[in-house]
């Protein structure tokens, strides 16, 4: 498959009152098309802020970033799903999903029509109407994931989008997101602390050091597709987590220590 995002020796550093601060270096990434890629790593080791760099949010102190076919970084990409949940609360559900395509100047039939279609695929059509306070937190997050996929982005990028969920939320919605996936098979780049969620959805689980955050080492997931919560219970399904969390180990130890 033809590579949709390659980053090459990226580089952030922070101006802080104590001096400058490296967040990552020499990072690398190259996803290919269509492709499922979850970024694990300690806590603070720069996942998010590579995320935003990638999303046009901050800019790289140094390093190269494309994502093909050619796009322009100047402009913030707008397919990110936050952990917090990154919707107008003066808004219904049927219009949070339709401002991208409002904001793109989508006609207002072609735009409702968009906005049904990706209501209906996150389970939410008995709500369109309601208000962010009328609703859980994983319904916000539904409306969330439906809001960026009704953009049609090139790529979906996801910052621990399940992370603030109990446990039972977090299940359904992990198996929402590997129908949405079939469905689309869109390019996704998946921030999470959880390396049972990054075996769970991902084609390749790209492992990061410590703090300054850089390569440690990528891991192919060759699971078949379709998936469903059942493969957490398969034996391959319990070796990979181990082989990632005695690599993954060691990382975290270390960035516990430097918080000390």
């Amino acid at each position: 498959m033809a590579v949709k995002i390659l980053a090459e020796n990226i580089w952030k550093t922070f101006q802080t009152a104590g001096g400058p601060i490296d967040a990552i270096k020499n990072f690398n990434l190259s996803v290919e098309e269509g492709k499922f890629v979850s970024i694990v790593g300690p806590s603070g080791c720069g996942k998010s802020t590579f995320l935003r760099i990638l999303a046009g949010l901050v800019p790289a102190t140094s390093g190269n970033l494309k994502i093909f076919p050619g796009k322009d970084l100047t402009k913030p990409l707008n397919s990110v799903v936050f952990q917090e949940y990154a919707i107008f609360p003066w808004r219904t559900v049927l219009d949070n999903v339709s401002f991208g395509p409002e904001m793109r100047g989508v006609g207002k039939k072609e735009r409702r029509e968009l906005a049904l279609h990706w209501i209906d695929a996150v389970g939410l059509n008995k709500f369109i109407d309601c208000y962010p306070h009328q609703l859980s937190g994983g319904m916000k997050q539904r409306v969330s994931i439906a809001r960026a996929l009704a953009n049609d982005p090139e790529v979906l990028l996801m910052d621990e989008p399940l992370g603030a969920l109990d446990a039972q939320t977090r299940n359904v919605l992990q198996e929402e997101l590997l129908k949405l996936w079939e469905a689309t098979h869109k390019t996704v780049i998946y921030i999470t602390h959880s390396i049972e969620e990054a075996v769970l959805l991902s084609d390749e689980v790209v492992l990061m050091t410590s703090h300054p955050g850089t390569n440690k080492i990528n891991f192919d997931i060759n699971i078949p597709r379709p998936r469903d919560l059942k493969i957490t219970g398969t034996p391959e399904f319990a070796r990979l987590t181990l082989v990632i969390w005695e690599v993954l180990r060691d990382e975290v130890i270390a960035a516990m220590e430097d918080q000390r």
